[in-house]
Protein backbone atom coordinates (compact mmCIF):
# COMPACT_ATOMS: atom_id res chain seq x y z
CA UNK A 1 0.00 0.00 0.00
CA UNK A 2 1.38 3.39 -0.93
CA UNK A 3 2.27 5.86 1.81
CA UNK A 4 -0.16 8.31 0.17
CA UNK A 5 -3.17 6.10 0.96
CA UNK A 6 -2.21 5.36 4.57
CA UNK A 7 -4.12 7.01 7.39
CA UNK A 8 -2.24 8.36 10.37
CA UNK A 9 -4.01 7.09 13.48
CA UNK A 10 -3.14 8.12 17.02
CA UNK A 11 -4.08 5.98 20.01
CA UNK A 12 -4.76 7.66 23.35
CA UNK A 13 -5.30 5.34 26.32
CA UNK A 14 -6.91 6.11 29.67
CA UNK A 15 -5.19 5.21 32.93
CA UNK A 16 -6.53 1.66 32.87
CA UNK A 17 -8.52 1.46 36.10
CA UNK A 18 -10.64 -1.38 34.68
CA UNK A 19 -8.45 -4.52 34.60
CA UNK A 20 -11.25 -6.59 33.02
CA UNK A 21 -11.04 -4.72 29.71
CA UNK A 22 -7.91 -5.43 27.67
CA UNK A 23 -7.67 -2.16 25.77
CA UNK A 24 -4.41 -3.06 24.06
CA UNK A 25 -5.75 -6.35 22.69
CA UNK A 26 -8.82 -4.62 21.28
CA UNK A 27 -6.74 -1.93 19.57
CA UNK A 28 -4.42 -4.60 18.16
CA UNK A 29 -7.41 -6.48 16.68
CA UNK A 30 -8.80 -3.32 15.13
CA UNK A 31 -5.45 -2.27 13.67
CA UNK A 32 -4.94 -5.72 12.15
CA UNK A 33 -8.22 -5.21 10.26
CA UNK A 34 -6.97 -1.88 8.90
CA UNK A 35 -3.61 -2.35 7.16
CA UNK A 36 -4.10 1.11 5.63
CA UNK A 37 -3.53 2.63 9.07
CA UNK A 38 -0.22 3.88 10.33
CA UNK A 39 -1.14 3.59 14.02
CA UNK A 40 0.91 4.62 17.03
CA UNK A 41 0.47 5.98 20.53
CA UNK A 42 -0.62 9.61 20.08
CA UNK A 43 1.99 12.33 20.40
CA UNK A 44 1.55 16.07 20.62
CA UNK A 45 2.51 18.06 17.54
CA UNK A 46 1.45 15.32 15.09
CA UNK A 47 -1.59 15.74 12.84
CA UNK A 48 -3.72 12.58 12.81
CA UNK A 49 -6.48 11.57 10.44
CA UNK A 50 -8.10 9.70 13.33
CA UNK A 51 -7.55 9.73 17.07
CA UNK A 52 -8.81 6.67 18.97
CA UNK A 53 -9.43 7.56 22.60
CA UNK A 54 -9.59 4.23 24.43
CA UNK A 55 -11.08 4.11 27.91
CA UNK A 56 -11.74 1.25 30.30
CA UNK A 57 -15.25 2.39 31.24
CA UNK A 58 -18.04 4.66 30.00
CA UNK A 59 -16.48 7.77 31.58
CA UNK A 60 -13.64 7.43 29.02
CA UNK A 61 -11.70 10.01 31.02
CA UNK A 62 -8.52 10.21 28.92
CA UNK A 63 -7.81 13.83 27.99
CA UNK A 64 -7.19 14.32 24.29
CA UNK A 65 -7.58 18.05 23.64
CA UNK A 66 -3.79 18.39 23.26
CA UNK A 67 -3.86 16.28 20.07
CA UNK A 68 -4.81 17.34 16.54
CA UNK A 69 -7.03 15.01 14.54
CA UNK A 70 -9.54 15.19 11.71
CA UNK A 71 -11.81 12.77 13.59
CA UNK A 72 -11.98 11.52 17.17
CA UNK A 73 -13.55 8.23 18.22
CA UNK A 74 -13.99 7.48 21.91
CA UNK A 75 -14.17 3.75 22.72
CA UNK A 76 -14.88 2.30 26.16
CA UNK A 77 -16.19 -1.14 25.37
CA UNK A 78 -14.87 -4.06 23.39
CA UNK A 79 -15.32 -3.25 19.71
CA UNK A 80 -14.80 -5.63 16.82
CA UNK A 81 -14.19 -2.86 14.31
CA UNK A 82 -14.37 0.89 13.91
CA UNK A 83 -17.58 2.21 12.27
CA UNK A 84 -17.07 2.80 8.57
CA UNK A 85 -17.62 6.56 8.78
CA UNK A 86 -14.42 6.83 10.84
CA UNK A 87 -12.42 4.88 8.28
CA UNK A 88 -13.09 7.07 5.24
Amino acid sequence: MSQKNRKKVGIRYCGGCNPRFDRGAMVKRICEKHPEWEASVAAQGVDYDLLLVVGGCSSCCAAYEQFTAGRVLKIWTDLEDVPEEYCL
